[in-house]
């Protein structure tokens, strides 16, 4: 197993965390980002460990971005398909509401799903992954939009882990707005601009 102290920071690693490194941290990011997504719920547990585990292995950090967004899509998977089997159910008896509610989803599939998908704790992240099933966006738009999403989230942590060290954990902790913002900004003009370049492709 690795030292519990990062090279090249004085980061020391608390005795719980230790057993989780190894050749094995990225399969435990993808199991716990598995059960925060679909059965159970553990708010930033991933987020730190991705810290964590960039600070003790810098080079290893876009494995553990993948291995946290993989285990993060399965575990949405899973809610997509339960939320499939209640779709009859949700249009028999949401009555109007549901209708418009279906409408808004369908028109904006993409963006219904990955700016909650990088939105941080408190807000609730499995209403919209059960809604983007019972209203049967369709399965690639969905899992596209949820490795943007996710995996834009996951990315710019690891980044700022790299990039601030240890304070990495604390800097997200008290600037999460702006770093929400900023991705959530970055994801917009990123589909605008594949809307416009769609469009002007298509008239030509």
């Amino acid at each position: 197993m690795p030292s519990a102290q990062t090279t090249g920071s004085s980061l020391q690693l608390p005795r719980w965390l230790q057993p989780w490194l190894g050749p094995l941290a990225g399969w435990n990011l993808f199991v716990i980002g598995f059960l925060d997504s679909s059965i159970l719920s553990f708010p930033f547990v991933v987020d730190f460990l991705l810290v964590e585990f960039s600070l003790h292995a810098p080079a290893r950090m876009p494995y553990y971005v993948f291995m946290a967004t993989a285990g993060s899509v399965a575990g949405c998977l899973w809610l997509y398909l339960l939320g499939r089997k209640g779709a009859l159910s949700v249009q028999r008896h949401g009555g109007g509401r549901s209708q418009r509610i279906q409408r808004w989803v369908q028109r904006y599939r993409f963006l219904s799903v990955a700016v909650p998908a990088i939105l941080p704790p408190p807000l609730p992240f499995k209403p919209f992954v059960l809604t983007a099933g019972a209203f049967e966006i369709p399965l690639s738009s969905f899992l596209t939009a949820l490795f943007v999403g996710r995996g834009l989230r996951y990315a710019l942590e690891g980044i700022l882990a790299l990039r601030y060290g240890p304070a990495a954990v604390r800097y997200f902790a008290e600037n999460r707005l702006e770093f929400t913002l900023g991705v959530v900004l970055t994801v917009l003009l990123t589909y605008l601009a594949g809307r416009w370049l769609f469009a002007r492709q298509a008239s030509h």
